[in-house]
């Protein structure tokens, strides 16, 4: 992720700092620029609150609540801007997922806006004919068969349409602005540029916006695109009907099916299977979300396609099995990644796109399967990963025997981007919204402005082999790749008091879990409990975690049969940059994000407070003083 102040502050300074409107950065910082205000990781007070890891986004989220704008407002006005600023995991060619707690029907819901495949991909797309094996998955990425039908725009209409009280041209305003005056480069954009300098140069329109004068964009120049802001202002003039059903949508499957390749370019960049009529063919979705109770509060998630509120459901409801004590966080973690473990390994076997296969949801989190699964958790020895799946079937025995096969981790990019918005009403907001890869496809649709994602390399590239189980994940017609996204509330007494979410691929159910353990069973307030060291367990051989994990509980972790290892990123040793927002009490909210990891995010409040619960810090939910 990365984080910048707008240039627009920066260029009031004096005409005579300003350069040429045009798509790109300047080549070189630019002298006398005043230094960029300094990012709070956490903000309290009232009227409404916001976090997410850009200062620009949250800054447009806290204008629309300031305008009498509500959470969903704000949260669409935000993620535009973060597509401006965060283009290389952020963008109209991309898709997520909102958890939305609506004050008025005191209701939980969730909106799907998760790509899907086209109506031509079958379950052998990503095998090459020539081999009669899987793509390299690196040519798998960088091509048009990675891209799928973007949900972003028809996502942001439902959302509005059913919760918003402004309409989507308006939101757009404060993108629009930033993208024609632009933002300053930071370390962070400069060097995921470089990541993807080889790949971008080999593509005539991503070259010319991101490799402005051919080069990577200089740490403090300012980055402007033009033609985002046009296609944002054609596309409040227009609506998103233009995207899905008029001339950008010609656009974007042009692109897809015949990308954009210097004919100098070496790389082979696969053509893609998209059609207009899969763009006409695509609807965001209203689901329930999943929910389960945990130490008398109730936590509700993303359902399928994503697998982030089944496996942090699951998880929870095998934790509740156990008494989590904070004097004693080693047995704690070790609870914490047992769980982990046992729910990936359903996750692999049981969860997908359940428009199109069978899901068996309710059993995956029902009180009897979790105990099932429970009992084979042993309170001194971790169990060898990888454990098989258990069998969600209803009828369920006190144990069953541990297993040691299962399907190997499918990969997903961890770079992704999440937001929480919290408004005066009581409506809150979780966010998480991604293009895959940094960088996503690579493809950019030319003089339109943005990436198109890779999401369909979220999807298994094979089929199992004859006898083996079956994978409700592989690809097909306008299926959902399973995603690990996990924007989640958390309730109690019917009332919001938390809302939490993360980057990180895989690992974004295990950053989630991870801090509602802390805040609810560790005794942490929510900063502390956002802040401490990660550790990720995805029914892997070994635990990845952090350096400061390791440090402190890997001693007494690996005496227990864990296997710890340094997190392998990207970024190396750096585990999710998750948001959050705590209710502390009515009108009281706090706003939170990271102190460090990734750069640091941004938590901005309209009113903020003087001080918080008298000093201290506030009850976890579902416990008493």
């Amino acid at each position: 992720m990365r984080r910048r102040t707008a240039a627009v502050a920066a260029i009031t300074v004096g005409a005579s700092l300003l350069v040429p409107a045009a798509a790109g950065a300047s080549p070189v910082p630019v002298p006398g620029r005043p230094k960029p205000p300094v990012k709070q990781p956490v903000a309290t007070g009232y009227g409404g609150a916001v976090s997410t890891v850009d200062l620009d986004a949250s800054r447009t989220a806290l204008d629309v609540l300031k305008r009498g704008g509500n959470a969903m407002d704000a949260a669409v006005a935000a993620a535009a801007t973060l597509g401006v600023t965060e283009p290389y995991v952020s963008a109209i060619g991309g898709g997520g997922y909102i958890t939305y707690y609506d004050a008025r029907t005191r209701r939980v819901y969730s909106l799907d806006g998760r790509e899907f495949a086209p109506k031509g991909m079958k379950q052998d797309a990503f095998i090459d004919p020539a081999t009669g094996k899987p793509l390299p998955f690196d040519q798998a990425v960088t091509s048009g068969l990675s891209v799928g039908v973007p949900g972003t725009l028809a996502q942001w209409d439902l959302a509005l349409r059913r919760f918003g009280s402004r309409d989507l041209g308006a939101l757009l305003r404060p993108a629009i602005k930033v993208a024609d005056k632009g933002f300053v480069v930071d370390k962070e954009f400069h060097d995921q540029t470089a990541v993807n300098e080889e790949r971008f140069r080999d593509i005539v329109p991503t070259r010319e916006l991101f490799l402005p004068g051919g080069k990577v964009p200089a740490v403090g120049s300012v980055f402007r695109n033009p033609d985002l802001a046009d296609t944002y202002r054609q596309l409040a003039r227009r609506g998103t009907d233009w995207f899905y059903e008029g001339g950008l949508g010609r656009e974007i499957a042009r692109t897809v099916a015949k990308p954009p390749v210097d004919p100098k370019a070496a790389r082979d960049v696969r053509p893609g299977l998209m059609e207009r009529g899969d763009l006409a063919a695509y609807k965001a979705v209203t689901r329930k979300p999943t929910h389960v109770p945990y130490r008398g509060t109730d936590v509700y998630g993303m359902p399928p396609s994503s697998s982030g509120g089944s496996t942090v459901g699951e998880a929870l409801d095998i934790l509740g099995n156990f008494r989590l004590d904070p004097r004693d966080p080693v047995t704690a973690l070790h609870y914490y990644l047992e769980a982990s473990k046992l729910a990936y390994a359903d996750r692999g076997r049981y969860v997908g796109d359940a428009d199109k296969v069978d899901v068996p949801l309710d059993e995956l989190l029902s009180a009897g399967f979790a105990r099932e699964r429970a009992c084979l958790i042993k309170p001194d020895q971790a169990a060898t990963a990888p454990v098989a799946p258990g069998s969600p079937d209803g009828s369920y025995e006190p144990c069953v025997p541990p297993g040691t096969q299962t399907r190997a981790l499918a990969f997903e990019g961890p770079q992704t981007t999440h937001l929480n918005v919290a408004d005066k009403w009581g409506n809150v907001v979780a966010y998480t919204l991604s293009i895959e890869q940094f960088g996503g496809s690579g493809i950019t649709v030319p003089g339109r402005g943005f990436l198109l994602n890779n999401e369909l390399t979220d999807f298994s590239f094979q089929p199992p082999a004859p006898g083996q189980a079956p994978d409700p994940n592989l690809p097909g017609p306008h299926k959902r790749p399973r995603s690990s996204m996990a924007p989640t509330l958390v309730l109690k007494d019917g009332r919001p008091t938390l809302a939490v979410g993360t980057p990180g691929g895989s690992t974004i159910i295990t950053t989630v879990l991870q801090i509602l353990m802390n805040r609810l069973d560790l005794g942490m307030d929510l900063p502390t409990a956002l802040d401490a060291p990660r550790a990720t367990q995805r029914n892997t051989p070994q635990v990845f975690a952090e350096q400061a994990f390791i440090d402190t509980y890997g001693r007494d972790l690996a005496a227990r049969g864990h296997r710890l290892e340094l997190f392998p990123g990207p970024p190396a040793g750096v585990i999710g940059a998750a948001t959050g927002l705590e209710l502390l009490r009515p009108g009281l909210v706090q706003a939170v994000a990271e102190p460090a990891r990734r750069g640091g995010g941004s938590a901005l409040v309209v009113h903020p407070a003087r001080s918080v619960v008298g000093g201290r810090p506030p009850t976890p939910p579902g416990t008493a003083r």
